[in-house]
């Protein structure tokens, strides 16, 4: 056993002890990092126009902060951009995260110092609580890599600006320099095929034992090392014990990435955003991750059933209920105030908090009032893949509300297939069956005759890959929207279909 090894085995015992202690505490902990962030910006301008220094309850918050999200809180950012002091926090952020808008172009997400250490720490914290919960630590010796954007960074009004994988990039402890993959040179390079390439060739003869990043991604990186080598990756790498994701769900991938490796790898599923690094899996035992309570950000939960009405009730930690999708509303110490994440998440546990994000509030299906979230769909193509023998390397929703005369509307689902199912008819009653067994809305809409069986227009191999790479989203933190309440998505993948089944 490396002293490395030993060494971390000694820091992740007493991590867990740390973290021990506010998760026994979960609402009196939530309550400080409450006050915590009102005294912090009492003072800005924000903190003055919404009487920040007035505020002693949560009642009082709903109040005077109502819940905003990116474009209703750009008039605050735009000054914080524009490089003005004590805005929206104290001083002025370290960093803006650049992400992709949607009315109003690039979006300026302000990091601040404080913010920054918490995402870091909670990186850090999930390999070390799975470090402690597993007792296996020799993963540390060898190499690592996250597939990530490019670390360069721009500079406007005196702040840098980037991506946040990129700015994550400087900030791998000093301990884990010479573990980490790819160079630095290869991982500046912006064009995504062309750093894959680059990867593959410094990584194929190298001991990897932790591999993390978006699936999809990771995905495209394992088939062409495969296709390099000819090995599958669980020998190419004998050492590679865990993967390490965000940002989507990993179930619709895991049956393709075990039939890459060639055996099962242990997971740790993050949840981070520019806004903020949320929870972390604890747990290779119990679904869920769990809720950083003491990461510098405060919680509030909006029912998404309810979300669109008048005046939604926020609810804080001690109202959630298990089993019900939430819209997440964060205050952070980055300067974000109620803001609507657009994620939904569902409690799976209490005490502790523990959860799993259910869809985003913009991504669903209601063209007739169904109201279908990704959690759903995402089950449905589980159940229909384990019923059957297809596999699957990508998919999207859209409705189609328009169809062929004397048709009744119907759900479209675009399937890049790797192996299509020797009986298609069987296939698509599988997955149309296990969607209106988890949404009463679309059982009613099917059996009411209002909706017909979903269709299935197959993708041409590589297709969403192609499909990204037209609309600018290739690689990175980009990931395909997996449903839609229109037909942008659906449109602009039709060029890389085949027949309509």
């Amino acid at each position: 056993m490396s002293l490395k090894t030993i060494a971390a085995k000694i820091f992740a015992h007493r991590i867990a002890k740390r973290t021990s202690k506010w998760v026994n505490k979960p609402i009196e902990t939530q309550q400080k990092v409450f006050e915590s962030l009102i005294e912090s910006a009492g003072q800005t301008k924000f903190g003055k126009d919404h009487n920040l220094s007035t505020i002693r309850t949560h009642d009082d918050f709903v109040r005077n902060v109502p819940i905003r999200d990116y474009e209703e809180l750009k008039e605050y950012i735009d000054l914080v951009v524009l490089g003005e002091n004590d805005i929206l926090w104290p001083g002025k952020p370290i960093y803006f995260a650049k992400t992709s808008g949607t009315t109003s172009g690039a979006k300026y997400i302000p990091i601040t110092e404080v913010s920054i250490k918490e995402q870091v720490k909670a990186s850090r914290n999930a390999i070390l609580n799975y470090i402690h919960e597993t007792g296996k630590a020799d993963f540390v010796s060898g190499k690592m890599i996250f597939l990530q954007g490019s670390p360069v960074l721009e500079e406007k009004n005196g702040v840098k600006l980037g991506r946040l994988s990129g700015i994550s990039a400087h900030y791998v402890p000093n301990y884990l320099q010479k573990n980490r993959m790819p160079s630095w040179e290869t991982n500046c390079i912006e064009d995504w095929e062309t750093k894959v390439a680059a990867i593959v060739e410094e990584t194929k003869g190298e001991d990897m034992t932790v591999i993390a990043g978006i699936p999809s991604w990771v995905q495209m990186y394992f088939e062409k090392l495969k296709e390099n080598t000819n090995q599958n990756i669980g020998d190419l790498f004998k050492n590679f014990e865990l993967f390490i994701y965000g940002g989507v769900n990993y179930e619709p991938y895991r049956k393709k990435f075990e039939k890459l490796i060639g055996r099962k790898v242990a997971s740790i599923e993050l949840f981070p955003a520019s806004e903020g690094f949320f929870a972390y899996q604890n747990s290779q035992k119990e679904n869920g991750m769990l809720l950083l309570l003491e990461a510098g950000i405060f919680y509030e939960f909006v029912k998404s059933d309810e979300f669109f009405e008048e005046n939604p009730k926020r609810l804080t930690l001690k109202d959630v209920e298990i089993g019900v999708d939430y819209l997440m509303i964060i205050t952070t110490n980055a300067g974000l105030w109620a803001y609507n994440l657009g994620d939904t998440v569902r409690f799976v546990s209490v005490y502790p908090f523990k959860i799993v994000v259910s869809g985003r509030i913009k991504h669903f299906i209601s063209a007739f009032g169904e109201h279908v979230i990704a959690k759903e769909v995402e089950e449905a193509m589980l159940v229909a893949t384990s019923a059957t023998d297809a596999s699957v390397s990508e998919f999207t929703v859209a409705p189609q509300i328009t169809p062929e005369i004397n048709e009744l509307p119907y759900h479209e689902w675009f399937i890049e297939f790797e192996k299509l199912p020797s009986d298609m008819n069987f296939f698509i009653q599988q997955l149309d069956e296990a969607l209106q067994k988890q949404n009463s809305y679309y059982y009613d809409l099917i059996v009411g005759k209002v909706l017909q069986t979903l269709k299935i227009t197959p993708i041409k191999s590589g297709g969403f890959l192609s499909y990204m790479k037209s609309i600018g989203k290739l690689g990175g933190q980009n990931k395909v929207q997996r449903l839609s309440n229109d037909r942008k998505v659906a449109d602009g993948l039709a060029k890389f279909s085949t027949t309509k089944i």
